[in-house]
């Protein structure tokens, strides 16, 4: 058996594999006709990297790269520090069937030197790379996504039964701030589907509670408490002060407040309800050309016609479900990835095991997000949906 040394391997792959100067790389890159892929160890790209180029390290670049690249015939430029590990990179990319593969001659460190700018990037911890590893390993997500989740706000209305499992799971993701608006305190009837609180926490308010429970489960997390009724006077000043806010009211007043203060200060609006067996999860964004609440619900049904969860129950696993969900949809809206619930209204039947989805459209004449809007400010929302304000701030059912 015959051996070749590294010099000689390094002199065949040249002679096979195309190479490119870092001249000829910034030509394509300007030009967007090839895509970077950086190998580089960790600690070489966090001293400095090229802006467009998308970071896999050598040791997973052949399992990464078809979630960065799918598309086989796309042209590909790997770099390295100085032109060698490039090699074979391209080498083992061309027998996955990537033949539009060049190596970057002189890496990094040619780019470098030949002036071309180039980044040093905020990165995560080695705590947080720890934390986020199931994260940073989706090229969804990496290393770019998480240091958003951690950059964002979401506010909940309510941490009741959707706020608490959307609470934990943003918590969890990293979402870096979190508002929580309730000014209600934990009840042992609570916990069938409170999951946040716990039988400690009886009596004591629910946003102290959530921060508690929060802090345990990732204290990099910061929560903001509202221990206060949303009210018109107040609601446009809360919620500004967040990205995206998600609902998990159960009464008119506060979903029309919420829902008007979002359309006014542009922000997306995650939806949802439960009853009994059954929930509904949508989002509303009329940024993006979508509907808002009014659109699909121009006015409230009469007062008693439709209990409150107080009134008509809820299975305790379902605000689990549909919270969980909302969190999922607040993360994606922070990510910028998948196709959001904009314009669709997602139905669950917990006893059918069914999900069914449904069109909503926008109302031109909506009088909030229409063409013409005639609602520019926040109104008295107890006498619009036909209800006493004693019923507002009811300790019981407010937060499902």
């Amino acid at each position: 058996m015959s051996y070749i040394t590294s010099d000689q391997l390094l002199a065949k792959l040249r002679k096979e594999i195309k190479e490119i100067s870092v001249h000829e790389l910034k030509d394509k890159l300007d030009k967007k006709e090839i895509t970077l892929i950086d190998i580089r160890g960790r600690d070489e790209w966090e001293q400095g990297n090229i802006k467009e180029g998308r970071h896999i390290s050598r040791g997973f670049l052949e399992l990464q790269i078809e979630g960065h690249v799918p598309d086989r015939r796309k042209p590909i430029a790997v770099m390295c520090a100085g032109g060698v590990r490039s090699l074979l990179g391209a080498r083992d990319l061309h027998t996955m069937g990537y033949k539009n593969v060049v190596s970057v001659a002189g890496g990094f460190s040619g780019w470098k030197n030949a002036g071309y700018p180039f980044v040093k990037p905020r990165t995560l911890s080695t705590d947080q790379r720890t934390r986020y590893a199931r994260h940073v390993v989706m090229p969804e997500v990496g290393e770019e996504g998480q240091l958003k989740l951690i950059d964002a706000s979401v506010l909940l209305i309510g941490a009741g039964g959707l706020g608490s499992p959307a609470a934990v799971y943003l918590a969890a993701a990293g979402v870096g701030r979190i508002g929580i608006v309730d000014f209600d305190v934990v009840d042992t009837s609570n916990l069938q589907r409170q999951i946040i609180h716990r039988l400690d926490d009886v009596n004591k308010p629910k946003v102290e509670s959530a921060a508690r429970t929060i802090a345990q489960l990732n204290p990099d997390v910061r929560v903001i408490g509202h221990r206060t009724q949303l009210t018109s006077q107040n609601a446009l000043n809360v919620i500004s002060q967040y990205d995206i806010v998600i609902n998990g009211s159960d009464n008119f007043p506060t979903r029309y407040l919420v829902n008007d203060a979002c359309v006014l200060l542009r922000k997306p609006l995650v939806d949802a309800s439960v009853l009994r067996f059954e929930g509904q999860l949508t989002v509303f964004d009329t940024t993006k050309g979508g509907p808002c609440y009014r659109c699909l619900y121009p006015d409230p049904p009469p007062p008693g016609e439709v209990p409150s969860c107080a009134e008509g129950g809820v299975l305790g696993v379902l605000p689990g479900i549909i919270g969980s969900l909302q969190a999922l949809e607040a993360i994606k809206l922070i990510l910028g990835q998948g196709d959001s619930l904009v314009g669709r209204l997602v139905q669950f039947d917990a006893l059918d095991g069914e999900f069914r989805e449904m069109r909503i459209t926008k109302n031109k004449d909506c009088p909030v997000c229409g063409n013409h809007p005639t609602i520019t400010e926040l109104i008295d929302y107890e006498q619009f949906c036909g209800m006493p304000s004693m019923e507002v701030v009811s300790a019981n059912g407010n937060y499902q």
